[in-house]
């Protein structure tokens, strides 16, 4: 595997070697982009946080009032060209003020549907006319938007919704009839973005006002989590829609669907890694002032090791979201270097690492699911009232591993994605893969070649990950072929797998580059934190690796691939409790995320 110093492509991170230097990290955020985060949570801390239990009890108007006063910060705009009434800031001050915006809790949902799912398909797929109508309002929050996909019958096949779009006689306007489920905004939505059937199969997006006669709301859904968020159902029965209302082309609703979700699952895990942090937050300032058998909780061993754990696994899907969000910041601009449009830009660099995104969603969410488990743990029978904020952070949580796409449906998508993109010769592995299977054949020790330097080890850990994902997978789809779409265990073995290789190489360049920034001795926390990951993350990998193979192979070839997953999968690892306990009395010592 070579060094690349070009921008990698897509999934390449799998077949390629990326250096510190060419990734951008948290740290390395500039004056204005922080600014501009500190304005938004200002915002939250001063306006959103105060009312937070009316917002919980469905106050519509004040959800509204908010997003209005939002709109008026810009905070709505951040995405939305100048000429439009926006502040056009890139994708990565983007990314960082969804993460700042959880801070919101429930209204955080509000916020982001409406800036997102809302308001991107009309700046991405809206003609001229549409943009210049809508973009505006929505920009400032005098207009609310809301994105309208699922159905009672279509969820994760969202292409087999049965709401039906109709030409009227005189051709001026589609005729809408069905109903959407699960809508978030949809009790305060002035603008729908909706999606119907055209002449039965042709999936086509409506840009839908909510005064248009014949829509109507269902009652706000009583919810698990996310109360403060308003979801409803939305109905319509013969609603007209202009003609000049169709999103994008007739038929072509598919482009507009996938692609606006490539950039909310991106965005999902930056908003889970916010929460993650305020959560750990909570975990360590309460494992600071609990005291049993006169000390704190926090100096026993048990605590400081989810505390710790808390903190590196937020720091390492941190890392790789910022990765991948500069992946396709570089790739927008490239893009738009080119001639493209921003709506064409953007969305081209973000389905150009829709394999990342689709495994960020999944690993921020599960993420911020183990955070504010072992947070209300840490809580104790405290952790269990609603008078402490774990049983609400813990309800909230769970959503996500549902919302953009079922965890379980990204984990497919990802060896889904990866595999087209090899057949389509987008993305070459069966080279390294034969390379891998020559490797093992000549009994060459997987421990040579370990080059000197900063995390050696470690990046040799990790190479020697994407070697044994490359025979796992190479072996499983030359032997099950096309039958392994069929076979969802196998693909979310593989799954895991990739989402490994790719987190731990993020942090163990992050925290590479960041040494040389502040130097080794400033660092020892984050190095601690990089060690531990790795070592965990190789395990899990070696785990996904052998029930991957024991479900289909047997015989001599199981036998031959278990052997050659234990060579590429051997390392001693590191004394991981006093790690972990150095990182947990960092933690302790600030009394808050401190990383």
């Amino acid at each position: 595997m070579e060094v690349q110093e070009k921008i990698l492509q897509g999934a390449e991170f799998l077949v390629s070697e990326t250096t510190a230097d060419d990734i951008f990290i948290p740290e390395e955020f500039n004056e204005e982009q922080r600014m501009m985060a500190e304005m938004a949570q200002d915002f939250i801390k001063k306006r959103v946080i105060p009312v937070d239990e009316r917002l919980e009890k469905h106050d519509i108007e004040l959800s509204k009032e908010l997003l209005e006063a939002a709109g008026e910060l810009g905070l709505l705009g951040t995405s939305i060209p100048e000429e439009y009434g926006g502040l056009a800031q890139d994708f990565l001050t983007n990314m960082l003020l969804t993460e700042v915006a959880s801070l919101a809790k429930a209204f955080a949902l509000t916020m982001g549907a409406h800036t997102g799912i809302g308001t991107l398909p009309i700046l991405y797929f809206g003609n001229p006319e549409q943009k210049a109508k809508y973009l505006p309002g929505l920009a400032t929050g005098q207009l609310k938007a809301a994105y309208c996909l699922t159905e009672p019958d279509s969820g994760s096949d969202a292409l087999a919704a049965k709401t039906k779009a109709v030409l009227s006689d005189d051709g001026k306007h589609y005729i809408l009839n069905g109903q959407k489920m699960w809508i978030t905004n949809g009790g305060l939505a002035d603008i729908f973005v909706v999606f119907a059937q055209v002449d039965g199969d042709k999936f086509t997006g409506f840009i839908v006002e909510s005064e248009y006669a014949g829509l109507s709301r269902g009652h706000e859904e009583r919810k698990l989590g996310i109360k403060g968020s308003s979801t409803c159902q939305i109905f319509f029965e013969h609603v007209k829609v202009p003609v000049e209302n169709v999103l994008g082309e007739i038929g072509k609703g598919h482009k507009i669907a996938f692609n606006i979700l490539n950039i909310g699952r991106i965005k999902l895990g930056a908003g889970s890694i916010g929460g993650a942090k305020l959560v750990a937050t909570h975990s360590i300032k309460y494992a600071n002032e609990r005291h049993q058998f006169k000390r704190p909780i926090g100096s026993f061993g048990a605590i400081q090791h989810k505390l710790a754990e808390q903190a590196i696994r937020i720091y390492a899907v941190e890392s790789a979201t910022y990765r991948a969000t500069e992946n396709i910041q570089e790739v927008e601009e490239k893009l738009l270097a080119e001639g493209k449009s921003y709506g064409e830009a953007l969305l081209g660099a973000a389905e150009e690492y829709a394999i990342e995104c689709a495994l960020l969603k999944v690993a921020g969410s599960e993420v911020l699911d183990y955070v504010v488990d072992e947070g209300l743990q840490i809580y104790g029978g405290m952790g269990f009232s609603e008078e402490a904020p774990m049983a609400r952070a813990y309800r909230d949580a769970r959503i996500n591993r549902i919302f953009e796409g079922t965890n379980e449906i990204n984990r497919m998508l990802v060896i889904d994605m990866l595999m087209k993109r090899a057949m389509k010769g987008r993305l070459d592995i069966m080279t390294p893969a034969m390379a891998v299977q020559q490797e093992l054949m000549s009994q060459t020790p997987a421990t040579n070649g370990a080059v000197e330097g900063l995390f050696s080890t470690e990046k040799h850990v990790i190479k020697n990950m994407k070697k044994a994902f490359l025979m796992t997978a190479g072996a499983t789809v030359q032997k099950l072929m096309n039958a392994l779409k069929s076979e969802q265990e196998i693909l979310m073995y593989l799954s895991d797998m990739v989402t490994d290789i790719y987190v731990a190489e993020s942090v163990v360049l992050r925290t590479e580059k960041l040494i040389k920034i502040k130097g080794k001795d400033a660092c020892t926390v984050q190095a601690d934190m990089t060690k531990v990951y790795v070592a965990d993350a190789i395990e899990r990998l070696a785990l996904n690796g052998r029930s991957c193979i024991r479900s289909w192979a047997e015989g001599d070839e199981r036998r031959m691939l278990l052997s050659g997953l234990r060579r590429l999968t051997k390392y001693e690892g590191i004394n991981a409790k006093n790690a972990r306990r150095r990182i947990a009395e960092t933690l302790t010592n600030a009394d808050s995320y401190c990383f």
